[in-house]
């Protein structure tokens, strides 16, 4: 059975600021593996009030180099190393955040250095965690130009997570097969802005993947004002049952999809 857990549920520099929303990312366990994706600020303090571990941690993956997902990366390496004594887990991130392009430069070489394997992930990849479960690395296309998603194989269904991005051609395909959709919702109906997702792009890219379960986090502040209601918008455009996620949220994938709420 696959437990996850949503650290954080906001996204976008404004609800980064004044915290409308926690931004600590998404927590994936299942048998054998546990992996934090995309640690924004507040991760590490948000984990200790849900009751996870940092130092269990195997996997730290950062999609790209953008505050909101990579912030508390660093620490959360410390914690994963336990202070760097123990040289284990890994570290996967995009072009961006590993080896950092242009002015961004995320994450320190001390901390690349005291994890037991970094990889630069690019869409196609295909990369193994604990030997068992395969992490497909997809495409984005955001202003970011190296962000990246992925499609997570588990033994209960995959689980698939967009990032940040706007819609674009092979994006539906990149995410099909998915049980479990988790998209990126910066901007809501009649908000469409380039690079990120809106309502109305959600409903195509989730009408085309068809997964059993669709999932809104990662949202900006005009999309926490009105969650619930692009949530039900989109699952009445599209037949798919999608939710708004909210702080502290866990869902268990196993026969049947189990939403527990705080």
């Amino acid at each position: 059975m696959a437990k996850i857990t949503f650290i954080g549920t906001g996204g976008g520099r404004f609800a980064t600021i004044f915290q409308k929303r926690a931004t600590g990312g998404i927590y994936i366990a299942e048998k054998g593996l546990l992996m934090h994706v995309d640690p924004g600020p507040g991760a590490l303090v948000k984990m200790y009030e849900h009751g996870l571990d940092p130092t269990q941690t195997d996997v730290i993956f950062v999609s790209h180099a953008h505050p909101d997902h990579y912030t508390d990366a660093e620490i959360l390496i410390e914690a994963m190393t336990l202070g760097g004594k123990n040289r284990r887990g890994m570290l996967i991130g995009s072009e961006s955040v590993i080896n950092g392009i242009n002015d961004y430069r995320p994450i320190s070489f001390y901390h690349k250095k005291i994890v037991k394997e970094v990889k630069v992930a690019k869409p196609g990849d295909k990369i193994m965690l604990k030997d068992w479960y395969e992490l497909n690395i997809t495409p984005a296309l955001h202003s970011d130009l190296a962000t990246i998603g992925f499609k997570l194989v588990l033994e209960s269904g995959a689980v698939s997570y967009t990032s940040d991005t706007q819609l674009f051609d092979g994006l539906i395909e990149a995410h099909k097969g998915a049980r479990l959709l988790i998209v990126c919702l910066t901007r809501p109906l009649n908000g469409k802005i380039p690079f990120h997702m809106s309502t109305e792009d959600a409903a195509e890219l989730i009408g085309g993947v068809k997964p059993e379960l669709a999932i809104l986090t990662h949202m900006g502040l005009k999309v926490i004002q009105q969650a619930t209601k692009q949530a039900n918008w989109i699952s009445e455009k599209t037949g798919i049952p999608t939710i708004a996620a909210i702080d502290g949220m866990r869902i268990y994938l196993e026969d049947k999809i189990e939403i527990k709420k705080d």
